[in-house]
């Protein structure tokens, strides 16, 4: 046990070293962020509206944009307001709720990109029989199984996290409530968390990475035994709207994780959140719109539908 106040509030530096520079980022993130909401809205709606568009690669597709637009929620409003306070405080219930549903939401992603992998393995790989086994059901299973898996990782750390007591520093150096930060306050040992945290860390990234690659393996061979060069183009663009999301994603996490613990470091992996934070579901929409022939057609079709209907 520590000697020291007991603290209620936890401050959010954000990024103290952009003086002047705030209402431009200010106004640049809050444009990113409602573009945001726009294009995986947009997805989730053409996908419910379409019937063509309604199978599995587009189901989990919308649990992707669903999962984004709330991952992006959790942070960019209190982002935002770093810029435009001097002194951004957060209560420490309210800090720990952030904390819980960007790891649940962000793990979650992981689950959710390894299931779409699994997904284009079968229908690359097994094209006779993913209808079979692709079924209306195993995909509400394979999504909610993605959805529970992520809860439960998060939510069995946050049971001990909320037991602490916090009398150390109040600061926390990064624009949301990370955890490592909230340990570092903690009054008694957390020793056990991050162990938990480490195990999990371990369970989530390169367990989900491991499974992704498997399935990209198969499918890279499978393309390969195509004869035509036309044949291989085609089956491997339905599968690289997906490929670029997991590079975009693991590309991040893997260079905020493995390189070592500097000051310096520490602030470019801030400004990596930022870019996985804000950038990644931005571009997730994008990613998978414009090479995907169904999807604007779809747009196209939504677009087209206010002008077919003239009075008489």
């Amino acid at each position: 046990m520590r000697n020291g106040t007991t603290i209620t509030e936890f401050i959010l530096l954000g990024f103290p070293d952009i003086q002047g520079l705030q209402i431009p980022l200010f106004i640049v993130i809050f444009f990113i962020y409602i573009l945001t909401l726009a294009g995986n809205g947009l997805i989730i709606a053409i996908v419910w509206v379409e019937p063509r568009l309604q199978i599995p690669m587009y189901f989990f597709l919308c649990n992707l944009s669903f999962l984004e637009i709330w991952y992006t929620t959790t942070v960019i409003p209190k982002l935002l307001e770093t810029f435009v306070v001097a002194r951004t405080a957060i209560c420490i219930p309210c800090c720990l709720l952030q904390a819980f549903f960007h790891f649940f939401l962000g793990t979650t992603e992981f689950f959710i990109l390894t299931v779409m992998s699994f997904d284009r393995y079968l229908a690359i790989c097994k094209p006779l029989r993913y209808p079979t086994i692709m079924t209306t059901n195993l995909c509400l299973q394979l999504a909610l199984s993605a959805w529970v898996v992520g809860f439960t990782i998060v939510f069995c750390q946050m049971l001990l996290l909320i037991q602490l007591s916090f009398c150390g520093n109040n600061v926390i150096n990064h624009f949301y409530c990370d955890v490592g930060p909230i340990l570092k306050a903690a009054c008694s040992d957390t020793s056990i968390l991050e162990l938990l945290g480490l195990l999990a860390t371990v369970l989530v990234i390169p367990g989900s990475l491991f499974f992704t690659m498997i399935s990209y393996i198969y499918i890279l061979s499978t393309i390969l035994q195509i004869p035509s060069a036309t044949g291989r183009q085609k089956t491997f663009s339905t599968c690289a709207s997906h490929l670029t999301v997991v590079s975009l994603l693991y590309g991040a996490v893997l260079f905020m994780y493995l390189r070592p613990t500097t000051h310096s470091s520490f602030k470019i992996n801030k400004v990596v959140s930022v870019l996985n934070t804000i950038l990644t579901p931005l571009l997730n929409p994008f990613i998978y719109t414009i090479r995907n022939k169904e999807v604007k057609a779809a747009l196209r079709k939504a677009m087209a539908c206010p002008k077919t209907h003239h009075p008489q």
